[in-house]
């Protein structure tokens, strides 16, 4: 009787792995795992170019100013007139003075009745009336405020909307003698603080006085001081 022959364990492995690429062939599995396996470049999307708009160059014509909506045409006219002559005046060289800090004349300074307040009112009104009117101007009666404690000079709204820059600046004050003063204009609280306490007291203004203030340039005002003494005479 003849001897089975013993398979050792590496012939039965490589049996084994023959068999196995036999069925792997079959079944084409060796180029679908090398397709896995490859990398496939991203897709990438295609470029989408934009056009700029075509800018239209014509001019058109100027609307008019919502602000000035408001307001009747005629005044409308008078700004850009004002603004167009405002922008052609000549300017004249500055003359500037040093302003003295003494403020004595407040101590003895006369009481002002409510008459010659309302005197200096009228003579500064009738001074605007005389006034060129392509040139905005305003009145103002001097209070405590103004000339004595505070020194703080607020402008009409209106004024300062229709006329003066919408952000803090400085404004000149030119007196009738051609004296300037720089003035720190508060923009959103239409007034005058720094600056306004020397024009005041250089000029020595007290409670009652009336001022003319006439805008000649976007940021220079020319200021007519009429005094209010109970006499009658300016």
């Amino acid at each position: 009787m003849a001897k089975k022959r013993t398979v050792s364990y590496e012939e039965a492995r490589e049996r084994n792995i023959e068999e196995n690429k036999k069925k792997i062939e079959a079944l084409n599995l060796q180029h679908l795992s090398s397709a896995i396996q490859k990398p496939q470049a991203p897709k990438t999307p295609p470029l989408i170019k934009h056009r700029r708009p075509k800018v239209d160059m014509t001019v058109t014509p100027t609307r008019r100013s919502p602000r000035l909506s408001s307001l009747p045409e005629a005044s409308h006219q008078r700004k850009i007139q004002f603004e167009q002559v405002s922008h052609n005046v000549m300017g004249i060289p500055r003359r500037t003075i040093q302003v003295s800090s003494d403020r004595s004349y407040l101590i003895n300074r006369p009481s002002i009745s409510y008459e010659a307040r309302e005197c200096a009112l009228r003579k500064a009104e009738e001074i605007e009336s005389r006034l060129d009117p392509i040139f905005p101007c305003f009145v103002r009666s001097m209070l405590h405020s103004h000339v004595t404690k505070g020194f703080w000079f607020g402008i009409p709204k209106q004024f300062c909307t229709s006329y003066l820059p919408k952000f803090d600046c400085t404004v000149i004050l030119v007196d009738e003698n051609g004296d300037e003063f720089d003035m720190k204009y508060f923009a959103d609280r239409t007034a005058f603080s720094g600056g306004w306490q020397g024009f005041a007291v250089a000029h020595k203004l007290i409670d009652g006085d009336a001022c003319v203030f006439q805008l000649i340039k976007p940021t220079t005002m020319k200021v007519y001081i009429i005094r209010a003494i109970d006499n009658g005479s300016n």
